[in-house]
């Protein structure tokens, strides 16, 4: 496996460890959780709040740079002596995928001659400004480091005012303010190792980690550019081959999916025909079923006719006798 376009994960991760280390190494032995905890100017808050941010955007900007060279060396492989037009998927839609779609339009309109410089910077761009971003982080916390000593050294000053005002008469507010001094002490030097740490040493290298990650990128998609596709950047015999050998394996595709369409036509086809003659069986055994039914209904209306007239026949010859007996005898 090359684990090359895991280089900038690896040496966040050591970078972190040995920083992680040292911390627990240096100052396992000192009060500074302590003092986070009871700082009353909470500018130590800030530091550490704005640190732990910076450091989770790092590792994140990290990752996206590692799908970055991930998918470049996935591409770099593609091409190698196919040209552009060998460039398949590339799952996620970040920057190296998007510059290689962007660049695959542009030469295949085999007109445009694409800035690829420029190109892949738009699309890059965005990880050098956050890790730019990160990097002002680290700046951040060495001015908050500067404000805490400032706020540190101020308090110390109001604490042995009052020390001093206190002197000879009262001994309790004496010691509150040299407690309060000596508050103001830790106030200066904490936040000032805090800040010139955390910021100054550990945040701004992350940043140069990252940066040096998307530097990375940006070489290995030039040089995969400038290697394997110089002949689809720019007008020559070559370029137009790969555009033919393009729009004949286009073609081809076309031609395999619509060659596939007339298959499952056929085949719909012959479904459909061998339902119709289905359809059409069922069909004369139901009529001829229907046919003895209404042969059989016929005779049955018949036979019904011709009881009634019989009936009435019978009926009729019955009140003729009656009438003649109850007219009686003609004289």
């Amino acid at each position: 496996m090359n684990h090359k376009p895991l280089r900038t994960l690896i040496v966040w991760t050591i970078w972190a460890a040995t920083a992680l280390i040292s911390y627990l190494t240096l100052y396992r032995g000192n009060d500074i959780w302590q003092f986070i905890e009871h700082d009353s100017s909470r500018i130590s808050w800030l530091i550490v709040g704005l640190f732990i941010f910076g450091v989770v955007s790092s590792f994140i900007l990290t990752l996206f740079i590692t799908f970055e060279a991930i998918t470049a060396l996935r591409v770099d492989d593609q091409v190698a002596g196919k040209g552009l037009k060998a460039v398949g998927k590339l799952g996620r839609k970040l920057g190296v995928a998007r510059f290689y779609q962007a660049l695959r339009i542009a030469t295949e309109t085999n007109n445009t001659l694409p800035d690829i410089e420029t190109l892949l910077n738009s699309e890059l761009g965005v990880y050098q400004r956050f890790s730019h971003t990160i990097d002002v982080m680290g700046t951040l916390l060495i001015t908050l480091a500067l404000v805490g000593t400032v706020v540190g050294l101020t308090m110390v000053l109001t604490g042995l005012t009052g020390s001093l005002n206190a002197l000879g008469y009262d001994q309790e507010l004496m010691m509150s303010g040299l407690r309060k001094a000596m508050s103001g002490m830790g106030t200066a030097f904490y936040t000032t190792l805090l800040g010139i740490v955390l910021g100054g040493v550990l945040l701004r290298v992350f940043a140069q980690i990252t940066e040096h990650g998307v530097s990375s990128v940006y070489d290995n998609v030039m040089k995969t550019c400038l290697v394997h596709c110089a002949a689809d950047l720019q007008p020559s015999m070559q370029r137009d081959l790969h555009f033919l050998d393009s729009q004949v394996e286009s073609l081809g595709v076309r031609i395999r999916a619509l060659q596939h369409a007339f298959q499952e036509t056929r085949s719909a086809m012959t479904e459909f025909r061998e339902e119709s003659v289905r359809l059409r069986d069922v069909s004369r055994e139901e009529n001829e079923i229907l046919l003895k039914n209404m042969r059989l209904h016929r005779h049955s209306v018949e036979m019904m006719r011709y009881e009634a007239r019989a009936m009435r026949r019978m009926n009729k010859s019955w009140w003729a006798r009656l009438r003649n007996a109850l007219r009686g005898p003609r004289s």
